[in-house]
């Protein structure tokens, strides 16, 4: 029996597969709990739609991403925090504060987005990683300056 799978079924495949099982496993289990739909001729056009809508959207949204990492690339976010002895931070510099600076050079991204192993707590120039897309990722610049 051949299926699509509309979600994702451990040991059997992803989302949107066309797959073939045996017919009481079909019957009874992935198309009673709308796991699956049968591969009618319908069905197989109107998936290779889908499919091709969201490889579509897929190279709109990288063209996007590619697109912001150029002008990313050209940015140093300068940042004065306030230092005490031996040029430590009071604090340290997180994701939220070089989201912010971002803003302020008027790029918008989403802190989540920027891959800061740990906090900023020291003067001078430090590139943190920005990923724009599961493909494209960015080099950002970020200069910490004392007050």
């Amino acid at each position: 029996m051949k299926l699509i799978l509309l979600e994702d079924v451990d040991n059997l495949g992803k989302s949107g597969e066309l797959v073939t099982v045996k017919p009481g496993f079909g019957r009874n289990f992935l198309l009673p709990r709308k796991l699956a739909t049968p591969a009618s001729d319908k069905n197989l056009r109107q998936l290779e739609h889908e499919k091709a809508q969201a490889a579509a959207r897929q190279a709109k949204l990288k063209a996007g991403a590619t697109e912001l990492a150029r002008k990313i690339e050209g940015v140093t976010v300068k940042l004065a925090r306030k230092v005490g002895e031996q040029n430590k931070l009071y604090g340290s510099v997180t994701a939220l504060d070089i989201a912010e600076g971002l803003s302020a050079a008027g790029i918008t991204v989403d802190r989540r987005h920027l891959h800061l192993k740990e906090p900023i707590k020291t003067l001078g120039a430090h590139e943190v990683e920005l990923g724009l897309h599961h493909d494209v990722t960015a080099k950002v610049k970020v200069e910490v300056v004392a007050e």
